[in-house]
């Protein structure tokens, strides 16, 4: 068993960007998920969604969403809700309806964190559906307006509401209260 630390996921991720070679480096990530130790920093979980997002820069959808159905069966925690990342190969797999049963069985189960309400919002928006991604930006700022954050997770609520208002300038939509908490910050 291997013990992967963030440290080493850096690298890897690194080395990608340096070679171009993102499929070498999914491969590894893989390789690494099929042998990491249950008390590894970064775990399984999120060593197959990393794998996934370098299959996906290498315009390998398939491949990228057979890596985030692993994780989604692994179970572990991850920082992007594998579902949501599935999503979103889905989406480039022109494979709407599955991809839609993702987003509904993630919305039903709860999304945990901003970083997954960023990402589904902005795959809407790359494949041209204003109206859900509105809905999400809506939701993932409603569900976190009012809660004591970090100054970190207040930058990510921050973005959450700059694409929100992008969205709302795009769809045509006046200004509303949301769009006014930019002004305040």
């Amino acid at each position: 068993m291997t013990r992967v630390t963030t440290a080493d996921l850096d690298r890897l991720e690194f080395q990608a960007v340096q070679s171009g070679d993102h499929a070498a480096v999914a491969e590894q990530l893989i390789d690494l998920a099929n042998r990491v130790a249950a008390d590894s920093e970064i775990c399984r979980a999120e060593l197959f969604v990393r794998a996934g997002e370098q299959w996906q820069i290498a315009q390998e959808a398939e491949l990228a969403a057979r890596a985030y159905q692993r994780a989604i069966d692994d179970g572990g925690e991850t920082i992007i809700d594998a579902r949501a990342l599935l999503a979103g190969a889905l989406l480039e797999l022109d494979r709407r309806d599955e991809a839609y049963a993702q987003l509904d069985r993630l919305r039903a189960v709860g999304v945990r964190n901003l970083p997954t309400y960023i990402h589904v919002t902005e795959t809407l928006m790359a494949h041209g559906d204003l109206d859900n991604a509105h809905a999400w930006a809506t939701r993932g700022v409603e569900y976190f307006r009012h809660q004591d954050v970090s100054p970190y997770m207040h930058d990510l609520l921050m973005e959450l509401l700059r694409i929100r208002y992008r969205i709302r300038l795009d769809l045509g939509l006046s200004e509303d209260q949301m769009d006014r908490m930019l002004d305040s910050d």
